[in-house]
């Protein structure tokens, strides 16, 4: 039992990573076009890989996670390398829920937006962007600090 649960643990941390790393390759790509519509349609399949993959993916995470440390002994709160994973993230989603979901969303709505009379990619859609991508890297990377920590077990 133990071994097929770290299997869905690892599974659904590949998800989870996996899916939030392409989504900012994905839209970097879309960007890169200057073209609103294929923006928007890159925008809306982030949002949708976001609700079939990376939020399924942090629930199983969570509770493989959890499960996993009570059937190896260890202490959820009471074990450093745990409790730094944790709060990694945790962190990342926190980043994730306030500032890169509605950036998303007003992103796709302001591409959708877009007539062919105004210059486009608008000042707020860059200025959404900039922020979208630099909160972006640091959910990414919380998650990936949490990954080595659970690999490497630090005392």
């Amino acid at each position: 039992m133990y071994l097929l649960l770290k299997t869905v643990h690892v599974l659904s941390v590949a998800l989870f990573l996996g899916n939030i790393i392409t989504g900012l390759f994905w839209k970097a790509q879309a960007d890169a076009t200057h073209e609103p519509g294929l923006q928007a349609h890159a925008l809306r399949g982030v949002i949708r890989s976001d609700a079939f993959f990376t939020i399924p993916g942090v629930i199983l995470i969570i509770i493989s996670g959890v499960w996993l440390t009570s059937m190896a002994g260890l202490s959820l709160l009471g074990t450093r390398w745990i409790v730094w994973s944790l709060i990694a993230f945790g962190i990342s989603g926190l980043l994730f829920g306030v500032f890169i979901a509605p950036l998303q969303r007003k992103m796709m709505n302001e591409a959708l937006a877009a007539t062919p009379e105004v210059e486009w990619p608008s000042a707020a859609y860059r200025r959404m962007s900039r922020v979208w991508e630099t909160v972006g890297i640091i959910a990414i990377l919380l998650p990936l600090g949490a990954l080595v920590l659970m690999v490497f077990k630090p005392n």
